[in-house]
């Protein structure tokens, strides 16, 4: 009886330490792949890799295993740390060079009042664009929105690279991206990559998602005051940022463009003053 009970307890320490050795090894291994990245320049892989590699593999809680060898457990911890630190550091590097990257291809952006929603009011520098309750007599010429509180740009982009950053500071709603030429601006929109946008959006103050058809619910480490939109069209890729954060907010890849690509804004209903204030393309200071 007594034998039989050590050897049951003998297999259950086996069994602990060989799952406890292979939580470390794909620790090590998730290390190691983020060293190697760290010194990659290649950077459309970096924002390709990043949703893998930006949280830690699970690992099982082992507090309410009764046998369980203490340096294993040390060592799990100690690797568990390790690894986040390391992932930390080597993300929050990387995305301040990164950002500074993309902010050298900064371009002059202002709204385009022929493709207002009559409900918007823009900036006479075109700067600014908020909504408010009263709707203007405008023309209803085929470029305006008539139903969606959304404007374009008066710039329009078919290669290279663009980038162009904008203040939402104090909302708790909002649309922002780029959107192709083409785009249905009549009547209520979906706004999804199949549909002609690459945009993402704040509802309700604090919900983030990204309009990837079905949308994507985002978690931000903080609420951005600033976003950072960066488009290259030959690489098919759309990338949000976080500016004061330096971090990366979301990112469409693999894109196929064929037509002119607009920035796209939307600043939400007012929602009785809750939302009303504006969006703002700011200019960018370059990230040091």
């Amino acid at each position: 009886m007594i034998q039989k009970r050590r050897l049951k307890i003998e297999e259950m320490k086996r069994s602990v330490e060989l799952k406890l050795e292979q939580e470390i090894s794909e620790l090590e291994k998730r290390s190691s792949e983020m060293k190697k990245l760290s010194q990659s320049e290649d950077h459309l892989h970096l924002l390709q890799s990043f949703p893998s590699l930006n949280a830690a593999p699970p690992t099982k809680d082992w507090t309410g295993v009764s046998v369980r060898p203490p340096s294993y457990e040390g060592t799990v911890v100690r690797a568990v740390n390790q690894l986040e630190e390391t992932l930390s550091k080597q993300m929050k590097k990387l995305f301040e060079v990164e950002l500074k990257r993309v902010q050298q291809y900064a371009v002059d952006v202002t709204l385009d009042p022929a493709t207002a929603h009559p409900k918007l009011i823009l900036s006479d520098d075109g700067k600014q664009v908020k909504h408010c309750d009263v709707k203007k007599k405008l023309p209803d010429n085929p470029e305006r929105f008539d139903m969606c509180p959304c404007v374009l740009a008066n710039q329009s982009f078919s290669s290279g690279r663009f980038f162009y950053e904008v203040q939402v500071k104090e909302k708790t709603e909002w649309d922002l991206g780029v959107a192709r030429e083409s785009i249905n601006r009549k009547g209520q929109i979906k706004l999804t990559p199949q549909n002609g946008y690459w945009t993402i959006c704040l509802r309700n103050n604090n919900e983030y998602k990204a309009g990837a058809g079905p949308s994507v619910h985002l978690l931000p480490k903080c609420w951005p005051e600033k976003v950072g939109v960066f488009v290259d069209y030959e690489e098919g890729l759309v990338s949000f940022y976080d500016v004061d954060a330096a971090a990366l907010i979301y990112s469409f890849t693999g894109c196929c463009f064929t037509q002119k690509l607009y920035p796209f804004f939307s600043p939400s209903p007012n929602d009785g003053g809750k939302n009303s204030a504006p969006l703002i393309i700011s200019p960018v200071n370059h990230t040091e």
